[in-house]
C-alpha cells in the first residue's frame, strides 16, 4: 500500500470515497438520520478545507484509492476504507501511519469514534475517556465515543 499527502484535485475522489463507504456501512448500525449527519458532516468543503491545510492522507493499493484518513494536531479524523477492502489490514495500516504522525509532536492521540470503529480501535489500544452526544433529525441522537492512545501503549 502506497501513501501520500492530498492536494486539491484529489478533494472529489475523497469525498466519493468516504460517502461511499458511509452510505454502505453506517445503515447496519445507525438510523437514516444519523447516516445523513455523517454524510454531511464529511461534505467537500470539510474535506477540501483539510486538504489546503495539508492534515489528509491518501492509500492506494496498486492505482486505486482504498482509504483515507485526517491528522488535526493530536486528532485523528475521517479515517475511512473502501468496504470492499475493508478486513484486509488496511485499517491498521493506515492508522499505524497517521498514528506516527501524531506521536512526532504529541505524547497521545486522539478520536472521536463511530459505533462501528470501537473494537477496532480498542484492539489499538485505544481507550474510551468519555461518551458525546448528537442531536441529529428526527429527536434523534448519535451517540460516539471519545478515544485516546498514549504513546507506547
Amino acid at each position: 500500500m502506497k501513501h501520500m499527502e492530498a492536494k486539491a484535485e484529489d478533494c472529489g475522489p475523497i469525498y466519493h470515497l468516504v460517502q461511499e463507504t458511509i452510505k454502505t456501512v453506517y445503515p447496519k448500525y445507525y438510523p437514516a438520520e444519523v447516516v445523513d449527519f455523517f454524510s454531511s458532516l464529511h461534505s467537500p468543503d470539510n474535506i477540501g478545507q483539510d486538504i489546503g491545510n495539508q492534515a489528509v492522507h491518501l492509500f492506494y493499493e496498486g492505482d486505486v484509492l482504498i482509504g483515507t484518513g485526517t491528522c488535526k494536531e493530536d486528532h485523528i479524523t475521517r479515517v475511512f476504507v473502501l468496504p470492499t477492502y475493508q478486513g484486509r489490514g488496511y485499517g491498521g495500516q493506515i492508522m499505524q501511519y497517521l498514528e506516527e504522525i501524531v506521536f512526532r509532536k504529541y505524547d497521545k492521540v486522539c478520536l472521536d469514534a463511530s459505533l462501528p470503529a470501537c473494537q477496532f480501535y480498542e484492539r489499538r489500544g485505544y481507550v474510551t475517556v468519555r461518551h458525546e452526544t448528537w442531536n441529529c433529525e428526527n429527536d434523534v441522537v448519535l451517540v460516539y465515543g471519545i478515544m485516546e492512545k498514549i504513546r507506547n501503549r
